[in-house]
C-alpha cells in the first residue's frame, strides 16, 4: 500500500477510535459524550466498567484520501474505572479509561482493492470533572436528602499517545500526539426528566512523526451536544441524545487541506440496574458526515460494578 502525505489518516483513526470509546464509556449513571455526565453521587464511591462496541462504516479513513467505496469493521474493548471525590467542597470525580480495538478496513486505493487488519490498544484517557453549581460534595448520608435540579458543570479529560502507532501507516489505532478536552455542561432536572446541553472542544498538540517524519497540525474540534433523559421508578433511564462536531481543519508540513470537520450524531441509550451493585447499559450511534468526517453506525453494551469501602 502507497502513502499519501496530503492528510494524515491514521490520525483521523485514532480519532475516530477515541469517540467510539467516549460512547462506550463513562461515569456510574453517565456517559462522556452521552447523558447524565453532570449527575451528583455520594463522595467515596468506586466504579469499575467493563464493555464492547462495534462499528461499521467509513470509521477510519480520512475522507479526503483517494479511497473509494471506503468500509470498516471495528470491535472496541475498554475498560474503566471511576471514583467520586470532594474536590474543594464540590461533587468531583476522576476517571480513567483504556480502549483495546480489533479492526479490518477496505477499500479501493489507486484502482486496487486493499484490505487492512488492526488489533492493539488505542490511547488512554483521563479525567477530571466537578460539578459548581447546583451539586455539592455529599457523603452518603447526606445525600439522602439531596434533590438535584439546576446543575453545572466542568470537566478536562487528557488523551495520552499511549496507543498503537507505526509512523509508515496509514491505519492507526493511536495518535501519537496528546489531546486536551476541556467540556461545560448545563442540566434541569424535573420529576421523571433530566434535559441536557455541553460545548466542548478537542485541543491537539503536533504529531511531529507522521509519515517520513512529517509535522501534522489539526485545528480544534467543536461540539455542541444536547440530551433528554426519561428516568423510571425502577431507576433505569432511557435517553434521546444529538450532537454536532466542526472544525479540525489539518495541514501537513504547513501546507493546509481542504478537510474540514462537520458531522451529526444521533443516539439513544438505555440503563437498566440489576441490584444494587450492578448496572446494564445499551446504545446505538449513528453518525452523519455532513462536510467530512467519520459517517458510521455503532452498537455498545457496558457492564458496571459499583462499591463503596466503609
Amino acid at each position: 500500500m502507497k502513502y499519501v502525505y496530503s492528510l494524515g489518516s491514521h490520525l483521523t483513526a485514532g480519532f475516530a477510535f477515541f469517540l467510539l470509546t467516549l460512547f462506550l464509556f463513562g461515569e456510574s449513571k453517565a456517559q462522556e459524550l452521552e447523558p447524565r455526565a453532570l449527575t451528583n453521587i455520594p463522595i467515596g464511591m468506586n466504579f469499575a466498567v467493563a464493555g464492547y462496541a462495534y462499528a461499521k462504516g467509513n470509521i477510519l479513513f480520512d475522507p479526503a484520501l483517494p479511497i473509494d467505496d471506503a468500509k470498516a469493521n471495528l470491535h472496541t474493548f475498554a475498560a474503566a474505572y471511576l471514583r467520586s471525590i470532594n474536590f474543594f467542597g464540590m461533587a468531583g470525580k476522576v476517571d480513567v479509561v483504556v480502549p483495546y480495538g480489533i479492526g479490518d478496513w477496505n477499500g479501493v486505493y489507486t484502482g486496487v482493492d486493499t484490505t487492512v487488519y488492526r488489533n492493539g490498544f488505542g490511547d488512554m484517557r483521563i479525567r477530571l470533572s466537578f460539578n459548581f453549581l447546583g451539586a455539592p460534595a455529599l457523603k452518603p448520608g447526606e445525600f439522602r436528602d439531596y434533590k438535584p435540579e439546576k446543575i453545572s458543570g466542568f470537566s478536562i479529560q487528557i488523551i495520552a499517545p499511549t496507543g498503537q502507532y507505526f509512523p509508515d501507516k496509514l491505519i492507526n489505532l493511536g495518535s501519537n500526539r496528546w489531546v486536551f478536552r476541556p467540556q461545560w455542561g448545563f442540566s434541569r432536572n424535573y420529576s421523571k426528566w433530566i434535559l441536557e446541553t455541553y460545548l466542548s472542544m478537542w485541543i491537539y498538540t503536533i504529531n511531529s512523526n507522521f509519515i517520513d517524519g512529517y509535522a501534522f497540525k489539526q485545528n480544534p474540534v467543536f461540539a455542541l451536544k444536547i440530551h433528554s433523559i426519561r428516568k423510571f421508578e425502577n431507576k433505569s433511564w432511557l435517553a434521546l441524545d444529538a450532537g454536532y462536531g466542526f472544525g479540525g481543519r489539518s495541514s501537513t508540513n504547513d501546507i493546509e487541506g481542504d478537510n474540514r470537520i462537520s458531522t451529526i450524531r444521533f443516539g439513544i441509550t438505555y440503563a437498566v440496574p440489576l441490584s444494587l451493585h450492578h448496572i446494564l447499559k445499551f446504545s446505538g450511534l449513528s453518525s452523519i458526515a455532513l462536510e467530512k468526517g467519520a459517517d458510521f453506525d455503532a452498537i455498545a453494551v457496558a457492564y458496571q460494578y459499583m462499591w463503596m469501602k466503609k
